[in-house]
């Protein structure tokens, strides 16, 4: 018989950021790097999550309690009512996920359907930095063996961000140039309204002339219409969905043949469960399926073993941008950070997502739900 879920435990957990990270999405420069750890105990193992806070979930642990892992059907119509109610509560999908496999003796690429651990993947830079430093640092990550290359609107002005692209096609002109427009979704406080349909469209324009392989998130989230239009009128892909927050938005898109890149979080958007079926529905319509992985090492973990399992892409998102954002920064919850090797990530062999945290050595950066060191 398997274990029965005996415990839930939720920890937080914040590394400052000295200096801080300048990101791209946000004039406020970071100062620290937070996320919630979810730790879920069946018999002798332990199965774990990060992600979101998981805002409403206390009190509802009874729900899970006493049930065995494997009834993951079950568990995820419980969260997908506790989500209605309050916050994103994927992270635990992913402890329970992690549980299943180690109750198989699989890692969780393997269980999913995946033959390779072997994800490939592009370099996604977030850091604020002027055209001469943007060249430069993206040089040094071709050196390093990646054949794809993110960058990140911010400017004023999208010319200003579209010439930069034109200076590293100049510097690289066989690297794979993906571009983030960042239009989709806003910080709390930023109340300005995304491009409309002809703005973004001058801007596919420009960057399909500089042979660009994706513009992410020109529009809305909401402008499926005019994501559609943009898709047809596009000589560039249009890509977007990473923080849909119901599985009928992903579907609406895919109705309408709005995008030709799907991107949803498996921890910010969907879970394991649904990013499986919606990653077959993508790929069976012939767009493509490479999920948004920004955020702590767990989460870039979760991602990556889904990706492996059920993605046809060319490349997965490995946020990376030395020496500003690096490994160590990102992953600080893990007991070694998740390395690239040649643009490439071979994930663990070990059940489950293949990693078992030292809870001792994160008491360093543990904090309360407030934020203040415990």
């Amino acid at each position: 018989m398997p274990p029965t879920i005996d415990a839930i435990e939720l920890r937080a957990y914040r590394r400052p950021l000295d200096p801080p990270f300048h990101a791209s999405w946000d004039p406020t420069p970071r100062r620290a790097h937070a996320t919630t750890v979810v730790r879920v105990r069946a018999g002798g193992l332990e199965g774990v999550g990060a992600g979101d806070a998981m805002l409403g979930f206390a009190g509802h642990e009874g729900l899970f309690l006493g049930r065995s892992p494997l009834e993951i059907e079950r568990h995820v119509a419980i969260l997908d009512n506790l989500q209605f109610h309050y916050g994103r509560m994927w992270p635990l999908e992913i402890a329970l996920w992690d549980l299943i496999g180690q109750i198989a003796g699989q890692p969780l690429w393997r269980l999913l359907g995946g033959s390779s651990g072997r994800v490939p993947l592009y370099a996604s830079t977030g850091q604020r930095l002027d055209r001469e430093a943007r060249v430069a640092a993206v040089r040094r990550l071709q050196a390093e063996g990646f054949a794809a290359v993110k960058l990140r609107f911010f400017a004023e002005d999208p010319q200003d961000d579209i010439a930069t692209v034109r200076a590293v096609r100049d510097a690289a002109p066989t690297l794979t140039l993906l571009c983030d427009a960042n239009q989709a979704w806003r910080m709390p406080w930023d109340t300005r309204p995304p491009w409309d349909l002809k703005q973004a469209r001058r801007v596919a324009d420009a960057l399909a002339e500089l042979d660009v392989y994706w513009l992410e998130e020109p529009l809305g989230r909401h402008d499926v219409r005019g994501l559609a239009e943009l898709r047809r009128q596009s000589q560039v892909r249009i890509a977007g969905g990473e923080g849909a927050r119901e599985p009928i938005e992903l579907r609406r898109y895919l109705e309408h043949d709005a995008l030709d890149v799907y991107q949803p979080d498996v921890v910010w958007s969907t879970g394991v469960l649904r990013a499986v079926q919606i990653a077959r529905e993508v790929q069976a319509r012939g767009a493509v399926y490479s999920p948004h992985t920004w955020g702590d090492g767990l989460v870039l973990l979760a991602n990556l073993h889904v990706a492996a399992a059920v993605s046809h892409a060319p490349f997965i998102e490995y946020p990376y941008d030395p020496p500003h954002w690096t490994p160590e920064r990102r992953d600080f919850i893990l007991p070694a950070p998740i390395r690239a090797d040649g643009g490439h990530v071979t994930l663990p062999d070990a059940p489950g997502l293949g990693v078992a945290l030292d809870w001792d050595a994160l008491e360093e950066w543990r904090v309360s739900e407030e934020g203040n060191p415990l």
